[in-house]
């Protein structure tokens, strides 16, 4: 997976927006304004933070030599994932959703099920 593969399933979720909190060199995705991933490139190598649960996160660091913990990030609770050939594409499209849907489980209950009603749940939690 690329960065324009990676970008554009990113997007691809439910009123996901692409912001550029940080400077233009590190995009972030969001929904509802909350964080869901990060897409940048660093020495030509395109990477995305992504949300995980904790004892999923140490799990895909041991599994992956593509996945580290998340790099500026609460490293318990995100992993940063390299685009470099080393994870599977199908494995990261799985934890950019599992990413997507761990942040709407955080949103306030209002804005969690006007996303469940319009998209519904097994879109918003594929």
């Amino acid at each position: 997976m690329d960065y324009r593969v990676a970008r554009d399933y990113l997007l691809s979720r439910p009123e996901a927006v692409e912001d550029f909190p940080f400077g233009p060199q590190v995009a972030v995705f969001k929904v509802k304004g909350r964080m869901y991933a990060t897409l940048t490139v660093e020495n030509g190598v395109a990477r995305t933070n992504l949300k995980c649960d904790p004892d999923e996160a140490q799990a895909l660091r041991d599994i992956f030599t593509g996945v580290l913990p998340g790099y500026h990030m609460n490293k318990k609770h995100w992993n940063t994932v390299l685009l470099d050939g080393s994870v599977p594409d199908y494995e990261i499209e799985r934890m950019m959703d599992r990413s997507y849907g761990l942040v709407v489980k955080g949103l306030r209950k209002v804005e969690r099920e006007a996303l469940e009603l319009a998209y519904g749940s097994d879109t918003i939690y594929r």
